[in-house]
Formats: C-alpha cells, structure tokens, sequence
C-alpha cells in the first residue's frame, strides 16, 4: 500500500519553526493618508516658492523686501515647528493639521489678494523702488505669516505619523515619503506652470489655495489619529509648556558643540536658498523677460527621484561628517557654473532655440544643488543623533531644522545684496528691460556664492577635527 504522508512539508510552512509564515504586515490607512496629505501641501507650497520673490518685486516690493520676506517664511516653517510640534502633539495630528490648511488656504490667498480684489498690477519687470502701499504689504506680510505658522504644523504631524505607523520597516516608510515630497513638489510646479502662462504670475497661489483645500478634506474625511497617540494623550499626566520648551532650548543651545554644529551647518542653507532668492532675479533680470523659473528648478525633485538610491548605494558607508562636506563642497561648486556661458556667448545666447545659455547653466546649478542635498540631508539628522547626549537623541534632533532656518533668515536679504550690489554693477539697462551686466562683477557675485560654500566646507572640517580631539 502507497504511504500518502510525506516528511517534506509544505511549501507554505517554515521550515525552521513548522509554523506557516506570516504575511507581511501592510502599512496602516493612516500611513498612506499622511503621505496624500504631504503630497497636496508639497504641490501647494511649491507651485508658488520659485516666483515668490519675482512675484513681490513685480508688486512694487523693490530690491531687498522680496528676498527678506521670502527668507522670512522659510525661517517660520524650518524654526516654529520647535513650538507647533508640541502643540500637535497634545491636541492631536488630526485636529493641528486641519487648523493649518485653514491656515495655509487663508495665507496663499491673501498672498494673491492684492491682485485678485485689491486692484493691484503686476509690472512687466521687477522694479528696484519700493512703491507698493498698504493695499499690498499689509496682505502680504500676514499672509506670510500665516503660511509660515500653518507650514510648521504640517512637518512634525506628517512626519511624526509616518514615523509611528512605520512599524519595523522605517527605511522603506521614510523612502516613500521622500518620494512623495519630490512627487509633490514635480506636480504643483507642472500645474503652477500651466495655470500661470494661461493667467497671471498671481494665479500661482490659486493652486496653493487649490491644494490646500483638496489636503484639508482629505484629513476631515480620511486621515485618524493613531491609537497610540489617543493613548498618549489620554494617559499623559503633564503637558510640555511654552517655558518648558524654552527651557529645552537653551539646554540645548548651551551646548557648544551642538550650537557650533548648528552655525557651521547653516552655510549649506544658505546656499541652497538662493535657489528661490538669487537665481529667480538673474533669470528675470538679466537672462529673459519671462523665465519658466518653476520648469527650471524641476530638476531638484527629478534629481532626486533619479539618483537617491544610486548614491545612497555608492557612498551609503560614508562617514556622516565627510559625506556632509562633499555635499557642502557640491553645492558652493553649483554656484561657479554659472559663469561659464557669461564667457561661452552671453547668457542670453538661444540653445536649441529652446532656453538661454544662462538659463541652461542655472538649471544645472540646481540639479548639481540637489546632489548636494542627497549628500548632506539624511547624514545630517544622523550626525545629529551621535552628537546628542544619551537619552536626549529625540531632543536635539527636534533641532535639526535649525540650520535651515538660520541659513534662510540670513540668505534672503544677503542673497540680495550679493545680487543687487556686487552682480550689478555697473550694469546697462536695455531696451527690452534686461540688465546687460558687467562680466566681471557678474563673475564676482558667483564667485562669492562659491566661496561662501567653500568656507563652509573648511568649517565643518576644521570643527570636526575641534570635535575629535574634544572628544579625545
């Protein structure tokens, strides 16, 4: 008689413990919906940050108030969340993100409001006086304020969710929310683009209103707070207060090595924000009447998309620090390429009858930027957490955002002035509106932007060689 038994089991039983293995567990509804929500306030704060300061400078903004606005809102958004992640944190994600896309639809709005009802024009070129009156500044300045206040909500509820529903698999959780930012940013520079040419500049932040309002019902209707943070706030004996933060503050700010980190780290971000400060100015100042700044700086998020996983394969093992200064050492060598096509033909020069050389080389200062950000970005958060004092790793990597928020308060209005007092000079206006710079002086101001990257790099070297022998 034929045995029907067999010693080899199946093939859906382990065979280590004989037990049918477990499916993988599947990221929670909440996982997937915080990052539809990113991608929404992503597509929203993007189809307007590349005009940003074209768009008030067109108001009647001048040289200087475009750019220390714009440095402004980025300090809100990189430096509040200090402050507005507690808050969400005892209030609830939920109920903290949907105060801050009232609060982002109602400053995007007030942003175009002196255009949409208050009779204001925009000027064909961007004009150095300051002639812009209340109707405009008042608007603007609050809607600012209030983009930045909503901005700093959205990071730490997003990220903080997609930390906790991650479960053991936060590498691949974080991979996908790094892909939905740059989707995010790809779709509302694409939509920005078309609504702007088939309209007016203003018409930018119609889609920031538009994507803030989609975002805000996708969290009424299917975004929930994890059971985990009901728990936490439900058992939670003592809230953190405003002093207690403060206090935090200054635990960690005394801490000098922290604090040195923090400045030294700021060039990069100084750097990097002169993507919507300076080249925004060239390209419309000096390179094309109407320049497709949202187009352009699309080659940040394709960068990223197209070569995250390859460097992170390549020079993964890299140490933090020397992964840090290549990516600083990258993006202060972003700047200089800008003045190869000043001597190549003018930046003004047709390539392919398709763009300027100027704004072909400024394309690549941005993609060459956003090497840098993958070099610099995620080694920083881990450089941050070794540097941290035990059991405070949470703390201080709460600060992580700081440099941004220094580099950007400081990179507005100086990006300006490197701009409008060394790039300018003895500068001819042409008929069409264009400024014809001098070569030299045109050199000079990327070579200052270089040097300024560069010095940063030195630092950072030469503070962690302090560090090491500190240490020692």
């Amino acid at each position: 008689m034929r045995n029907t038994t067999s010693d080899t089991p199946p093939p859906d039983v382990n065979l280590a413990t004989g037990t049918p293995p477990q499916p993988k567990e599947s990221f929670p509804v909440s996982f997937w919906t915080a990052n539809l929500t990113e991608l929404f306030e992503r597509g929203a704060y993007y189809a307007m940050a590349s005009f940003v300061v074209l768009y008030l400078g067109q108001l009647g903004l001048g040289d200087y108030w475009p750019s220390t606005l714009n440095g402004i809102l980025w300090t809100l958004v990189y430096f509040l969340p200090i402050l507005s992640g507690t808050i969400a944190d005892q209030v609830g994600f939920k109920r903290s993100l949907l105060a801050a896309f009232v609060m982002l639809s109602a400053g995007y709005f007030l942003m175009g409001y002196p255009v949409w009802f208050g009779g204001e024009i925009l000027y064909d070129m961007v004009s150095s006086d300051v002639t812009a009156g209340a109707g405009v500044i008042v608007p603007v300045i609050i809607g600012i304020l209030v983009i930045g206040m909503g901005g700093s909500v959205i990071k730490p509820c997003i990220s903080g969710t997609v930390q906790k529903t991650a479960g053991a698999r936060a590498t691949l959780a974080f991979g996908i929310f790094y892909m939905v930012i740059n989707i995010g940013s790809l779709v509302g520079r694409g939509i920005s683009y078309v609504v702007r040419t088939s309209y007016d500049l203003s018409f930018i932040f119609a889609v920031a209103v538009g994507c803030s309002v989609v975002a805000f019902f996708v969290v009424l209707f299917l975004y929930h707070d994890t059971q985990e943070d009901m728990d936490a706030r439900r058992n939670r004996k003592e809230r953190r207060s405003v002093s207690r933060i403060l206090l935090d503050m200054v635990m960690v700010l005394k801490n000098t090595r922290f604090a040195l980190f923090l400045v030294v780290s700021s060039g990069f971000f100084f750097i990097y924000s002169q993507v919507y400060n300076v080249i925004p100015l060239y390209l419309k100042k000096v390179v094309e009447t109407d320049p497709a700044v949202d187009i352009y700086t699309m080659a940040n998020p394709f960068t990223i998309v197209f070569f995250q996983l390859l460097i992170t394969k390549l020079f993964g093992k890299m140490k933090p620090i020397s992964s840090i200064i290549v990516g600083i050492i990258i993006i202060g060598a972003s700047m200089l390429v800008n003045i190869i096509p000043i001597y190549a033909g003018g930046v003004r020069l047709e390539v392919w009858d398709l763009l300027p050389l100027g704004a072909l080389f400024a394309t690549l200062t941005v993609a060459m930027i956003a090497f840098g950000e993958l070099f610099t970005s995620a080694r920083t958060y881990e450089y941050i957490g070794a540097l941290a004092p035990k059991g405070k790793e949470g703390l201080f990597l709460g600060y992580a955002n700081l440099p941004m928020a220094i580099g950007s308060l400081i990179g507005g209005p100086a990006g300006a002035a490197i701009f409008n007092e060394i790039m300018c000079t003895n500068a001819v206006t042409l008929e069409n509106g264009l400024l014809e710079l001098d070569p030299t002086w045109n050199a000079l101001g990327w070579i200052v932007l270089m040097g300024i990257g560069l010095v940063s790099a030195l630092s950072m070297w030469l503070y962690n060689r302090w560090l090491q022998k500190q240490v020692a």
